[in-house]
Formats: structure tokens, C-alpha cells, sequence
């Protein structure tokens, strides 16, 4: 029997590549996607995704989603305690563990991995230290489609939201661009 996580879902690439990954190998079963949303927007903290598409996304992969809802201008003490007031619901049921799509960023690892040994929980990342480039063609080669839904145009020029996210979007990236954004050079709607 598959031990059960909750999954931290930002509706992207990278979080699609994790479920992928984590699926494949059937050692867990997703509970509940858990994503932050900025209540005032009705949006996606990270992404900007607004949540109907969220709520589209839950109801394709089958996993029922767990919002947690923070203030357009919320700090981060307010991120933290509403993330960690939904979590010990799970971990009171049982479930100790929360999967995250991070590739390399080591000081959000370990700020994750802090975060959740504060309430008892640990953390998986199934694509932690994969090649960008290697994860960025897996994304495309298996058949997932994503969108740029946001650019930051101090890193990568505004042209490129909007196009989607295949070898074509790839081959014109500039070197210094990481392939699957991990920077937050860009973001994607899968």
C-alpha cells in the first residue's frame, strides 16, 4: 500500500514533472494538491494563475485541492502560519509527509525542509538536482503542454510570455536563462 502525501502545487511545469515522477514510481498516493492563493485576487500567490484554472487543473489530474489562503498583503509570518494551520490538519489524519517540484534552489529546499519539521512533516522532491535541460526536454518529449504565463523582463524579454513552452520556446531562450525558469526568469501553466 502506497504511503499518502499532500503535494504542493503551483500549476507549472515543475510541478507536473515532480507528480509525473512521483506517480511512476507508486511508492506514495497524492491526498490533496495544497496551493497558496492570494484571496483578494483570487489568484495564485506565486503564478499569478487565477483559480479557476487551478480548480481545472484538480479536476483533470483527479486530486482534490487544499487552498490556502493568505492577504494580497500578506508577510510572510502570515504565509507561514495559514500554510502551517492547513498542513496539521493532514499531519493530525496521519499524513507526515509534502512533496515540492524545487530542482536546485538549496536555501528553498532548506527553508522548506525547516518550515515543515516545525509542525512534524518532512519533505520529498522528487526532481532535486535533475539537469534543467534534461527536465525541461522530458516536459516536452512526454507530451505535457504548458504555457508562459509570466516573464520577469529583468531576466528574459516580455516576448516570451504567452508562447508555449516546447523545443521551439527552448531553442530561442538565451544561454543565461535556466530551461525550466528555476530562477524565476518565467512561469508556466500546464
Amino acid at each position: 500500500m502506497s504511503e499518502k502525501v499532500l503535494f504542493s502545487w503551483s500549476g507549472g511545469k515543475d510541478s507536473a514533472l515532480a507528480l509525473y515522477e512521483l506517480q511512476k514510481k507508486g511508492d506514495y498516493e497524492v491526498e490533496s494538491l495544497v496551493t497558496t492563493v492570494t484571496a483578494d485576487y483570487g489568484r495564485v500567490s506565486m503564478h499569478g494563475l487565477r483559480t479557476e484554472l487551478l480548480h481545472s487543473q484538480s479536476k483533470s489530474s483527479g486530486l482534490p485541492l487544499e487552498e490556502v489562503l493568505i492577504a494580497k498583503d500578506a508577510s510572510n509570518e502570515e504565509y507561514e502560519t495559514n500554510l502551517k494551520s492547513t498542513l496539521t490538519k493532514y499531519r493530525d489524519r496521519g499524513i507526515t509527509k509534502i512533496v515540492f517540484g524545487d530542482i536546485f534552489l538549496q536555501d528553498i529546499k532548506e527553508y522548506r525542509e525547516t518550515l515543515m519539521s516545525e509542525i512534524g512533516m518532512e519533505c520529498i522532491f522528487p526532481i532535486w538536482e535533475l539537469d534543467s535541460s534534461f527536465l525541461a526536454g522530458s516536459f516536452v518529449d512526454s507530451g505535457f503542454r504548458a504555457l508562459v504565463v509570466c516573464v520577469d523582463t529583468g531576466q528574459l524579454d516580455a516576448e516570451f510570455a504567452g508562447r508555449e513552452f516546447d523545443e521551439s520556446f527552448l531553442s530561442d531562450l538565451p544561454a543565461e536563462v535556466d530551461p525550466c525558469g528555476e530562477n524565476g526568469e518565467f512561469h508556466t501553466l500546464v
